[in-house]
């Protein structure tokens, strides 16, 4: 369902006014070390069944230098009578099960303006206006979770079905995958994209996309919003959050390979699984979402030595430290450039790692398909390698090590835990992947998977110099590994 923004009323400014305080401690707020110009582009109101708030989805354009973002933030209003400051919230909920976050007050008489995103009343009008098949919730006791970086989710239990709502009708449970939450009865989790980009979320349309056409290791979309917003003098639209089913009793992928390998347990089984679902997830890509014209196989392998050469030129700018390799650095781009059967590229999921990997009833499931929240739409649905995938997986591992064993330990003790992880991955991976469209059983994949992974280490060596210098020795010795 697409919504068009209304003309942003006088309360949208005076809201927005508030916001110039309480934006800057938000973690997914853009401009940092610098003051914004916050202007209200726009904003939709939904109803609260219940009538007991008024919800409004508020769209902030937030600039400062470098900065030019639409941002989403939805809140709810409330007569002075009925907000409290740190009281239990709107609905009955404690705190810390929905914490929406107190924001101001605006107006005469005034009206108590609260983060809408736990706050119950904004979950059940989100629930009426969403489109999709919106299984019935108890908005009363969301959880918020906290420390997102560039969005906001909230994982909603069930309702007793006995006295389920009626914001919506019940989900089927076709295509659903083992130990998701029951669209009907079980939980769900909502995410609220936080900076809003023109185009439709690879985060909405991806799953859906591979949920249709059958690959249950995805968790299926239950629910999705949208908007339209000015844009360079035309109305441009977007998604602003997903419901999708919540994968009860999962394991983050990244905080069970750091487990393991402080225990020194074998992660090798798991991860050649893990290769395996990932082969699937690009061969049920390549069908649900087919590219064209790919272009000549020399002209790509072309294409991508270049950019591990600016890669390079770029990094070594800012780090000293990778200097030395330029000679190994051109000797892989030039071998990768020679390459003559590279694959067509293809939709990926672009920003592949272990953190975007549950483990649950013996099962992997992929999430996060958004890509980085601040690129173009059109970047980060661009086709690419799907290996490119697979080296984002493999920098996983050794940061699974270092966080495991210790910084202090990394680049100085046994290679093996991470090593074979690696090689269990890549072995589930080609295995599973021979003859489908992203296939890694061919001569290129080596060569190819060293120049991709080198890409990737060389952006986490600037990240890590200019971020967290304790953690630089993690990507500089992958460099020296994959140039040696």
């Amino acid at each position: 369902m697409t919504m068009a923004v209304t003309d942003h009323e006088p309360t949208d400014d005076e809201v927005v006014r508030l916001l110039a305080d309480w934006l800057p401690d938000r973690r997914w707020f853009p401009v940092k070390g610098a003051d914004a110009r916050l202007t209200a582009v726009g904003g939709l109101t939904l109803a609260d069944p219940r009538g007991e708030a008024r919800v409004r989805i508020l769209l902030v354009r937030a600039e400062a230098p470098g900065v030019d973002t639409v941002l989403q933030v939805p809140v709810t209003m409330r007569p002075d009578r009925t907000a409290a400051d740190d009281g239990p919230t709107p609905g009955g909920a404690r705190p810390g099960q929905a914490g929406p976050a107190w924001i101001g007050s605006v107006g005469s008489p005034p009206m108590h303006v609260r983060d809408g995103v736990g706050d119950p009343a904004f979950l059940r009008a989100w629930m009426s206006a969403a489109e999709g098949p919106r299984p019935p919730v108890d908005a009363e006791h969301a959880r918020v979770l906290t420390g997102e970086q560039s969005n906001t989710s909230v994982i909603i239990p069930a309702s007793d079905p006995a006295g389920a709502p009626d914001e919506g009708p019940a989900a089927s449970a076709e295509s659903r995958p083992p130990g998701a939450g029951d669209a009907t009865h079980g939980a769900a989790i909502l995410k609220v994209f936080r900076a809003l980009a023109p185009g439709d979320n690879p985060d909405v349309d991806v799953p859906r996309a591979l949920a249709r056409g059958g690959w249950v290791h995805v968790p299926r979309p239950l629910g999705w919003l949208e908007a339209q917003w000015p844009e360079d003098g035309s109305l441009v639209h977007g998604h602003l959050a997903v419901l999708s089913e919540f994968v009860d009793g999962a394991q983050d992928g990244f905080e069970l390979a750091c487990a393991m390998a402080e225990r020194g347990e074998s992660f090798a089984d798991l991860a050649r699984d893990l290769g395996s679902v990932v082969a699937g997830m690009h061969a049920a890509l390549a069908s649900a979402l087919p590219t064209t014209d790919p272009g000549r196989a020399d002209e790509r392998a072309a294409a991508t030595a270049d950019a591990v050469r600016a890669r390079y030129r770029w990094a070594s700018g800012l780090v000293p430290e990778l200097a030395q390799y330029a000679d190994g650095v051109e000797a892989l781009a030039a071998r990768t450039a020679r390459l003559t059967d590279l694959p067509a590229p293809q939709r990926i999921h672009g920003d592949l790692h272990l953190g975007q990997a549950l483990r649950a009833h013996d099962e992997w499931f992929v999430t996060d398909f958004e890509g980085e929240p601040l690129a173009p739409v059109a970047a980060r649905t661009r086709p690419d390698l799907a290996l490119r995938d697979v080296a984002g997986m493999l920098r996983s591992f050794d940061y699974a090590t270092a966080v495991g064993r210790g910084l202090e330990t990394a680049g100085t003790g046994d290679d093996s835990w991470a090593d074979d992880a690696r090689a269990a991955l890549l072995a589930g991976y080609v295995e599973a992947s021979s003859g489908s469209a992203g296939g890694g059983a061919a001569p290129h994949t080596e060569d190819v998977l060293r120049a991709l992974e080198l890409d990737k280490a060389l952006y986490e060596a600037v990240y890590e110099a200019r971020n967290r210098p304790a953690w630089l020795s993690i990507p500089l010795r992958a460099v020296a590994r994959l140039v040696g």
